[in-house]
C-alpha cells in the first residue's frame, strides 16, 4: 500500500525547513492605487486611529511626508503640545552625535573623551583649551627639544593624533551648509 503524500526530504526529516508548506503566501500590496509593490509600511489612516495603510516604502515616505501630526488643533494646543513632545524628547537630540559612546553628557564620543584625557583636559572643555593643551604638550615633547627620547616622541604621536580627532569633531559640529542661490 502506497503512501497518499510525499515529502522532499528523502527520509531525513530534518531537512524540512520549519513551518514550510507548498501554498503561496499571502502579500499585502502597497494601497496606493496602480502601485504593485508589497505594502510592508503600516500608516495610520487618521489621527488616534487603529486603521492603517499599508504602503511599499517610497509611498510611505511620501505619506509621511505630507502628515499633519496636529492636524484638527488650535494654534495654542498645537504649541503646547509641540513643547510637551520636545521636553519628553529631550534626551534624544543629547544623542544626536554618539549619545551612546560612553560617559559624559552625551555630547562627545568616546574617542573625543580620550583624546581630552591624552591632553590633560576636562571632559567638557572647549575647543580653544583643546588648542593650547595642544601647543604646550607639543613643544614640550617634540622630537627636535627632546632627540632620543622615545617616550617623548610616542607622546608626541598621541598628542597629534588626539588633537586630529577632537579637530575633526570640531569641524563636524560648527559646519553649516552652504546655502543655495536661486
Amino acid at each position: 500500500m502506497a503512501r497518499s503524500s510525499r515529502s522532499n526530504d528523502w527520509g531525513f526529516p530534518r531537512w524540512r525547513s520549519y513551518g514550510a508548506s507548498r501554498e503561496a503566501q499571502q502579500v499585502r500590496l502597497c494601497d496606493r492605487h496602480g502601485c504593485d509593490r508589497p505594502g510592508d509600511c503600516p500608516a495610520p489612516k487618521s489621527p488616534n486611529s487603529p486603521e492603517r495603510w499599508y504602503f511599499c516604502s517610497d509611498h510611505a515616505g511620501e505619506y509621511n511626508r505630507n502628515w499633519d501630526y496636529f492636524q484638527g488643533l488650535d494654534k495654542e494646543e498645537r504649541e503646547q503640545r509641540e513643547r510637551a513632545e520636545r521636553r519628553d524628547a529631550g534626551g534624544y537630540q543629547n544623542s544626536a552625535y554618539h549619545g551612546w559612546g560612553g560617559p559624559g553628557d552625551g555630547s562627545r564620543s568616546r574617542d573625543e573623551l580620550h583624546a581630552l584625557k591624552a591632553l590633560d583636559l576636562e571632559d567638557d572643555a572647549d575647543f580653544e583649551a583643546v588648542k593650547k593643551s595642544w601647543r604646550r604638550l607639543a613643544k614640550e615633547n617634540h622630537p627636535d627639544v627632546k632627540p632620543g627620547d622615545a617616550d617623548a616622541a610616542v607622546r608626541f604621536q598621541t598628542i597629534q593624533a588626539a588633537y586630529e580627532v577632537l579637530r575633526s569633531a570640531e569641524e563636524r559640529r560648527t559646519w553649516k551648509p552652504r546655502e543655495t542661490v536661486d
